[in-house]
């Protein structure tokens, strides 16, 4: 594996990080769509994550928000393929990190926010849904936990929903814009902890391989992109990462000196 991380980390000086749920499993938050994920034990749960649904029907509202409140996501501390990644940008090297997830734990490891692009958003904001003001996620929290199953924006009125894009919304065209820049601008494209199901982001992976990138999958299970893949890792995150990176880090600080 040493000799293969050798060659993958090979003349490479712009490294772009697609994260999904996997690389917080250890972390204590359960990912979605794997053997034990939230949706594989209870398909029905992803409902509560459609957008017609939520906006519909109160009672998806008050599943969603009652979920939500003791989420494990919010009490998770980044571990160490989140650290790995953060030290990866302390050691010089041009680092972008395009994430699927919206626990915030990539920026709480110490990436910089502005170099982190949220792709489906962030759990740690709460958006109205007509007059799009934005109100940290703790202030509507502490309102369900009190009691308000469904609660409303104060100013307008309209349905307030996390901060996040549900199924059947768009992503953020800026943001994905930015996104595929990047992607095209890499050197080396890992994509660690993905199942590579969710469009449009997993084909960022095919937009960085198209511009000449390498691709790496650091992924427990087989994903649609493999075949495109430079290499395919079963191994820990937590465990392979760091060294992915250190061997990053390693030539960043050979080509400065």
């Amino acid at each position: 594996m040493d000799e293969a991380i050798a060659e993958w980390t090979r003349d490479v000086s712009r490294v772009a990080v697609l994260t999904g749920a996997g690389i917080s499993t250890d972390s204590g938050i359960p990912d979605y769509r794997g053997p034990d994920g939230v949706w594989t034990r209870d398909p029905a749960a992803a409902d509560v994550f459609t957008y017609a649904r939520f906006m519909s029907d109160p009672q998806v509202r008050t599943r969603f928000w009652r979920r939500y409140v003791d989420h494990a996501a919010w009490h998770a501390a980044p571990n160490a393929g989140h650290r790995a990644l953060a030290d990866l940008e302390r050691s010089g090297r041009a680092v972008r990190i395009l994430t699927q997830n919206i626990d915030g734990l990539h920026q709480k490891a110490g990436s910089s926010p502005r170099k982190v692009l949220e792709l489906h958003g962030t759990m740690h904001e709460v958006v109205c849904t007509g007059c799009r003001t934005r109100t940290p996620s703790a202030t509507v929290l502490s309102r369900v936990a009190a009691g308000e199953a469904d609660p409303s924006c104060p100013d307008c009125g309209a349905i307030l929903k996390l901060g996040v894009v549900m199924f059947g919304e768009h992503l953020n065209p800026a943001t994905i814009s930015a996104a595929e820049q990047v992607a095209r601008a890499c050197h080396l494209m890992l994509a660690v902890g993905s199942s590579l199901q969710v469009e449009p982001a997993a084909s960022l992976c095919a937009v960085a391989v198209e511009a000449g990138a390498r691709l790496v999958i650091v992924n427990r299970d087989p994903t649609p992109y493999d075949a495109l893949a430079a290499g395919l890792v079963r191994e820990p995150i937590g465990a392979v990462l760091p060294r992915i990176t250190a061997a990053l880090a390693d030539s960043a600080s050979r080509a400065a000196g």
